[in-house]
């Protein structure tokens, strides 16, 4: 772990998915409350971000965006990515981030998807003594978050 500038981090991540975003013609957004630090394994937590703006990429049409947004809130830093997809139905939200669970398996195969994505994510979270988090509108799209210690 090191003291690391998370708006870096998340610029990074950005940057590795903009081949992708502009293959499929989705621009990608990043809105920051301003200086976000914090120790925090960084290539790690530039995985996760980088696994949740692919799958947020992955399941939007051309033309459409994807926000990402960093903010200290509550005791706590929010990374979240939200996209304006097809969303995920409620019942299949409690088991979103288990390993090798896939919402449309033949969609998931057809984009490449293994079902590990979330699953790492969520381990990643963990490890920095963090959380994760979803909310989704089927249908509208997805916002996933990571909550990490502010220390």
């Amino acid at each position: 772990m090191e003291r690391a500038d998370l708006n870096t981090v998340l610029r990074e991540a950005i940057e590795i998915c903009r081949p992708k975003a502009e293959n499929r013609n989705v621009t990608v957004h990043l809105t920051s409350g301003g200086r976000i630090e914090s120790n925090v394994n960084p290539m790690l937590v530039e995985q996760a971000v980088v696994n949740l703006i692919d799958n947020a990429i992955k399941h939007s049409e051309p033309g459409q965006s994807v926000e990402v947004t960093a903010e200290v809130a509550n005791g706590e830093i929010e990374i979240s990515v939200e996209d304006h997809g097809c969303g995920i139905e409620r019942e299949q939200l409690p088991r979103i981030f288990e390993r090798f669970y896939r919402t449309d398996r033949a969609r998931s195969r057809q984009l490449g998807g293994t079902g590990l994505g979330l699953a790492i994510v969520k381990h990643i979270a963990i490890a920095h003594k963090g959380r994760v988090a979803v909310e989704s509108r089927f249908g509208e799209g997805s916002v996933f978050s990571i909550y990490l210690p502010t220390r």
